[in-house]
């Protein structure tokens, strides 16, 4: 049984870093006494050191914990076999090399007893710190006012930092005291500040202000608060959606992006809380100065027993406490006490609190900015002044020496022990909390060198060249230094060359090697401007650089030293480490975008290659790589095996011509298939077999001359086995290769010019033929951006892939979004340029006229800046070298002089110089209206990639009278943060584990696996993360597979706000999770709810991308389908008819979707007792089943009922008006049966449009299921051997967070369940092929 290492047993870390980083858990430590009473996860929670998760649940027998735990342990170190020996060793114990880790723990439950307050019970864990109880109490209602106190057991205070299990007495029911400390002056601070945060802790101000980590999230609102609520009876509710809702609107209003409740206003408590004037205190810890709500002023005390009001006023100062004496350990205690208001108010603002939802208060790890705000009210905040004009930063202030050193604890958490799961946990939780803290950090920093707000260290130089060191961090600026870059591209080469670098760091972190060492580098875009902040390596301020390198070069291969130990730039350190750095060149050049003198393939120069760019720094991406990789081995793997099959037809052919008495049968020749047909598989096993004749030295001479032909095709490196590596350096024209004419340069040049033709021949047609099979449907630029990265496409590609996207009909909505990216995108290169020439004073006004070029339709747009302030900025501009802020153009009012044809004229030319796309508009009128591209998705998408925070209100574009922005317009800037994203390796692994047993059709024990993945997650990115939102997703499709709706809605809701709040409230991450939530809605018959969800999606969806897209035509379907259920029939066949009409557009008239959509029209039709339109629509439907099916399919005799149904009722309702029309009399009318669907017939259809399709079929058809999913997953284990596991494991682990899973089987129903949910990537299908696939079985 291995035991837990926790972090602060290494000798290496600091103590006052160990606990600070034991405070720093608050926010998960605040979740989890939520947790305890949401029941988070299907057991209680139990945490490791440093307040970590524990794996086992609670409601397991032992033996079962002890498999899971085994099990989960097992997969989670599969990675360990590729550890070094020395590094395996003292691992623990271990089954069949695997390591084996059980975690006992138990929970109890202890008395608090709290001054003032009743008595209660907490439930803790063995394995928790005290300081996880102090959390605990803090952010709890009737405690959250004390912040100095102490626990005691039996009077004795307990360490913060000790596991409750090592204190000794501590036991089922022991009573806690909470013991009131005295303060002192950090503490009276931090108290202060805790309060202020308390009274801001349900607006939304912090959020809109990209303050502390706080983000925004409206489900709760969107939703009336009605998802806790348990499923009852359906009650009578309005269905109608709001106008812009409906299909067909135009009208896209941005007021309904963040809808503001009645209930959501903060109830003021104080007027004014501040730090007083008569600070600082001669005697008493600091003063402070409150007016209350019944406008009474009054400056109190803060002294180390507590607070009090003192006799001091604005003219005078008299510490001597006023008469009647009040002193309150807590500042709360005695606000409630001198002002009535306050403790009304204060107790409505803990019950508002207290309803939020946990994941809607827990910090982000890294901040989430808003695009829009509303016109928030500006009051006083003297804790918010403090922090804008303050050089520390939150955390600072309670580490003694005030600032950190960044460098040391980035690497010092690198190097903590990682031989078991426990201590790779702790490790991970570390690095990642260490590297969020450095982001925040780094990003303050960068946006205050903008600002000018941090001197230089260089004031001297010239503005491009001074760099800037702020709280042990070092800021550069994006410009070409002392001509580094002259000979690639200037500063264009200087302003890519961070992103390229951040790359390389990537990379080297990723693997994550003991013993080399990356600088923690984040890169800023703020105001037209790029910021590198990095880490400092220690001594490398005090020597010149040229003594620091021990390999590489600083001048761009001119001169180059060298070291065993490195392959690119190193440095050794004061701190004797050993850093890489300068890592732009980690990955090839894209010879495309170079030009070389080496001669390109003659189908690349028929596509215009090699093609003019900006810069000489075009690398490709390592998703490129590692596609090219895949492929050149599974050629090589194919080659060689076809080869070997035909000698050894060969050689059966000799020797059955020599045997005599073989039989015809039994010697007649083994097939030999060409060399495409052949399966990887099968080629791969072959492979093996002749990797062992050789390691034999059997046919020896035959094998090797094999493997070399086999290597000789696919361009090795190596005549003896398979090696594909790249040399960065082929085609950089400063460095001298030894053997310049050499064949191993020659193989190498040759490789890097493969690559660049594999992404141009290969990658690029895969892209286009995923979207055709909508495996891939980009919803905006980002996920564009995303699925083309995810591919190896670089997005100087966009023009290339937006040419490939325009032949294809179907594609339009794609084609719309490309063109939206390229006109962003250069819209984006023109407004970094002209924001560098504006100044502070005229940043509202420069961007409100940039937008009303780019974006209005008003052919004039005006300045807001009078005449004479120009010229009074002209006049400064002349004295600009007495101004030490960043200024770099030169004249600071060149861009005033902009005009919406002038802007758009640079952007077409910029599409056509950087994309190389024909931009067929001289303006946005014409732009739209050619590629059907919406101004308010443009204004989105150009406000989140430039960072531009607007006044929320709806704009009128289309004016020719009016400008559309005003200066009051601009809010805000904020930046965009790029940085390395540190992974949780065992929770990956689990994850995928997970997902392997649910594609076998073992639901119960992929449930399980996916929940241990999301405690590991936990672990280690705490509460909020996209990966656990991706992972709550999952869990809650299996619970709703499973038939437990209440569970499934539970985690949904969680996936949505974490959604909501880490990617932002219209990601299209978001607008997926809403629909899904809103499916589970209806399954607990809370239609309501369901209605305004699926509309809330849908309007984000528009707001994105306008109507014309898949994703509009499944949500028109779930809308349709919702309201049939309600027997709004009229607003139901709106919906479904533009349903039926996107569908067509996308997937074809012959399509099984259409077919769905006709059939739902037709349903809608008859319910409304139109039968003609009824019978019209479902012969349709009947066609396409028909055709595509056969008539014996079960779907096929479904649609001819319903159309038997149909023509009886048709008819006899004709017959009935004929005889009306004649004036006969009709004794009795027969009744016409018209079939109101029911909800359980509603929520069957809504499955099946959703990808969920249960089909009833044999046990037979179940077993060969089995064996066929069995047979897959023996492949993927063959493939695993053969080197290629990481890369299937990474495709999984990004399918299951971008959209769900394959098919999957029950055990105990006759049922096949596939959830096609855009999961279908793996296996190359569209949804509409797996729902075909479903029905046919």
């Amino acid at each position: 049984m291995t035991g837990v290492t926790e972090v602060n047993s290494d000798p290496n870390i600091d103590i006052e870093l160990k606990k600070e980083a034991s405070n720093m858990q608050n926010n998960i430590s605040s979740v989890k006494d939520v947790a305890r009473d949401e029941g988070m996860s299907s057991g209680s929670t139990k945490s490791l050191p440093n307040g970590d998760s524990e794996l086992i649940d609670e409601n397991m027998e032992t033996e079962e914990s002890s498999e899971n735990v085994k099990e989960t342990a097992d997969l989670a170190d599969r990675n360990s076999k590729e550890k070094p020996e020395d590094e395996k060793e003292g691992e623990g114990s271990s089954v069949d090399g695997q390591e084996v880790v059980l975690i006992q723990d138990t929970g109890f439950t202890i008395q608090i007893v709290c001054p003032g307050t009743e008595p209660f019970e907490l439930p803790v864990s063995s394995m928790e710190l005290v300081q996880e109880i102090y959390q605990v109490l803090v952010d709890r209602e009737e405690t959250c006012h004390r912040t100095c106190f102490s626990l005691q057991l039996d009077g004795i205070t307990m360490d913060n930092f000790a596991e409750l299990k090592s204190i000794e007495g501590l036991v089922e029911g022991s009573v806690v005291k909470v013991v009131e400390e005295p303060y002192t002056v950090r503490e009276a601070r931090i108290h202060v500040r805790h309060i202020r945060d308390l009274l801001k802790s349900v607006d939304n101000l912090d959020a809109y202000n990209g303050i502390d980590c706080n983000s925004l999230s409206f489900l709760s609102i969107v939703s009336s608060g009605n998802l806790e609520k348990k499923a009852g009876k359906i009650e009578s509710i309005d269905c109608t959606p709001p106008d812009y809702i409906m299909p067909g609107n135009k009208d896209r209003p941005l007021l309904p992006l963040h809808p503001i409740s009645k209930e959501q206003k903060t109830p003021q408590c104080l007027k004014v809380l501040t730090y007083s004037g008569w600070n600082p205190p001669p005697g008493d810890l600091l003063y402070l100065y409150v007016v209350t709500m019944e406008d009474k002023r009054y400056h109190i005390t803060a002294s180390t027993r507590g607070f009090f009001v003192n006799m001091s006023s604005q003219d005078e100062f008299n510490p001597k406490p006023s008469a009647p004496k009040h002193m309150s350990h807590s500042l709360i205690e005695l606000l409630n006490q001198i002002s009535p208001a306050f403790k009304r108010n204060f107790q409505t603002l803990l019950k508002k609190r207290a309803q939020k939802h946990p994941f809607e208060r827990v910090a982000t790890p890294y901040q989430v900015y808003s695009w829009l705000a509303p016109n928030l009210e500006h009051t006083v905040d003297s804790i918010r002044a403090e922090d804008a004009f303050s050089s520390r930063l939150g955390y600072e202030e309670h580490i003694p020496g005030q600032t950190r050193d960044w460098n040391e604890e980035l690497q010092t958490t690198r190097e903590l022990p990682r031989k078991n799961l426990p201590e790779r946990l702790i490790r991970e939780r570390a690095i990642f909390k260490v590297h969020s803290d450095f982001v925040v950090a780094a990003t303050r920093g960068a946006m205050a060198v903008i600002d000018g707000n941090i001197m230089a260290i260089n004031p001297g130089e010239d503005a491009k060249m001074q760099m800037y060191l702020w709280n042990n961090i070092f800021f550069s600026l994006g410009f070409d230094v002392k001509d580094h870059y002259q000979d690639f591209g200037g500063d264009a080469a200087a302003y890519v060359a961070p992103g390229s670098d951040l790359q390389g760091v990537k990379a080297y972190s990723s693997v994550d090697v003991q013993g080399l060492y990356t600088l923690g580098t984040v890169v800023v875009d703020y105001r037209g401007y790029r910021v590198t902040a990095q880490s400092i390596i220690p001594g490398i301020l005090e020597r010149e650089q040229e003594q620091s390198v021990v390999y590489g070069s600083i001048d761009f291969g001119k001169t180059v030293v060298t070291h065993e130990k490195y392959e690119e730039l190193g440095i050794i350190g004061n701190d004797g480490r050993h850093y890489v750095l300068d890592l732009l060149r980690t990955f090839p050049p894209d010879v495309n975008y170079l030009e070389i003198s080496e001669e390109i393939s003659p189908a690349l120069k028929t596509l215009g290659y090699p093609m003019s760019h900006k810069h000489k720094l075009a690398c490709l991406r390592q998703e490129l790589i590692d596609a090219f990789f895949d492929n050149r081995y599974v050629i090589f793997v194919k080659h060689a095996a076809f080869h070997l099959q035909q000698l050894r037809a060969k050689k059966f052919k000799e020797e059955k011509e020599k045997a005599e008495k073989a039989k015809v049968e039994e010697t007649s020749d083994k097939k030999v298939v060409s060399k495409e047909d052949l399966e990887t598989e099968e080629a791969k096993q072959i492979m093996k077999e002749l990797t062992a004749d050789v390691n034999d030295n059997k046919e020896e001479e035959s094998t090797k001359d094999i493997v070399k032909k086999a290597a000789q095709s696919v361009g090795s490196l190596s005549d003896t086995e398979f090696v594909i590596a790249f040399n960065p350096d082929v085609f950089q024209p400063h460095v001298h290769h030894v053997d310049s004419e050499g064949e191993k340069l020659k193989r190498e040049k040759q490789l890097v010019k493969d690559a660049a033709e594999f992404l141009v021949l290969h990658q690029i047609p895969s892209f286009v033929t995923d979207c055709l099979e909508h495996t891939s449907s980009p919803i905006d630029g980002g996920t564009l951006a995303e699925a083309m990265h995810h591919n190896g496409i670089n997005m100087r590609y966009l023009g290339k892939v937006t040419e490939s996207i325009a032949k294809y009909e179907q594609l339009n909505y794609l084609y719309t979004i490309c063109v939206s990216e390229l006109i962003t995108r250069a819209a984006k290169h023109l407004y970094k340029i002209y924001m560098q020439g504006v100044e502070m004073m005229g940043l509202s006004s420069a961007i409100s006229h940039f937008l009303n070029c780019y974006l209005s339709s008003y052919p004039t747009p005006h300045t807001q800046i009078a005449a004479e302030e120009l010229q009074s900025q002209r006049a400064r501009k002349r004295n600009k070298k007495k101004n030490k802020l960043i200024q770099l153009a030169q004249d600071s009012m060149e861009w005033a002089s902009e005009t919406p044809k002038s802007l758009w004229k640079k952007i077409s030319d910029e599409v056509e110089e950087y994309f190389a796309f024909k931009l067929d508009c001289d303006c946005l009128d014409t732009g739209s209206e050619k590629y059907n591209i919406q101004k308010i998705s443009l204004l989105r998408s150009f406000c989140k990639n430039v960072g531009i925070q607007i006044l929320l209100r709806d704009y009128q574009f289309d004016s020719k009278t009016k400008q559309t922005f005003f200066e009051e317009d601009i809010l805000n800037t904020f930046p965009i943060v790029k940085h390395v994203h540190p992974k949780a390796s065992d929770a990956y692994h689990v994850f995928t584990s997970g997902q392997s047993k649910i594609q076998q059709g073992l639901l119960r024990e992929g449930y399980e696996l996916i929940s241990e993945a999301l405690n590991l997650l936990n672990n280690v990115y705490g509460a909020m993360h996209p990966e656990i939102a991706a992972c709550a997703r999952l869990l809650a499709r299996l619970n709703y597979i499973m038939g437990d709706y209440q569970e499934a809605l539970l985690y949904q809701q969680r996936a949505v706000l974490m959604s909501e709040r880490v990617l932002g409230v219209d990601h299209p991450n978001t607008i997926t999770e809403y629909a899904h939530l809103a499916l589970y809605c209806f399954a607990n018959n809370q239609i309501s709810t369901a209605l305004k969800l699926m509309y809330r999606a849908r309007y984000l969806a528009v707001i994105c991308h306008g109507e014309n897209h898949p994703e509009v035509a499944l949500f028109d379907s779930n809308i349709g389908l919702i309201l049939q259920a309600v027997g709004e029939f009229d607003l139901s066949l709106r919906f479904l008819q533009k349903a039926l009409e996107l569908n067509t557009d996308f997937f074809g008239v012959k399509s099984l979707k259409v077919a769905m959509s006709f059939h739902l029209v037709a349903r809608t039709h008859s319910c409304k007792g139109d039968f003609r339109s009824a019978l019209h629509n479902e012969k349709d439907a009947y066609t396409i089943y028909k055709q595509m099916l056969g008539e014996d399919h079960e779907r096929t005799k479904e649609s001819t009922e319903c159309l038997r149904h149909l023509t009886q009722q048709a008819v006899k309702f004709q017959k009935t008006m004929n005889q009306l029309s004649k004036g006969e009399k009709i004794s009795s009318i027969p009744p016409l049966q018209i079939q109101t669907p029911s909800l359980s017939n509603v929520l069957d259809t809504l499955n099946l449009i959703n990808g969920i399709v249960f089909v009833h079929i044999s046990q037979e058809d179940i077993e060969r299921f089995r064996e066929e999913m069995l047979q897959r997953q023996q492949g993927k284990s063959a493939t695993e051997e053969d080197g290629t596991a990481e890369d299937e494991k990474q495709a999984a682990i990004k399918e299951s967070e971008t959209d769900g899973q394959t098919e999957t089987v029950t055990e105990n129903k006759g049922d096949v369940i596939v959830d096609k949910e855009k999961c279908t990537e793996k296996e190359g299908k569209g949804g509409e092929d797996v729902e075909e696939e479903a029905l046919s079985r």
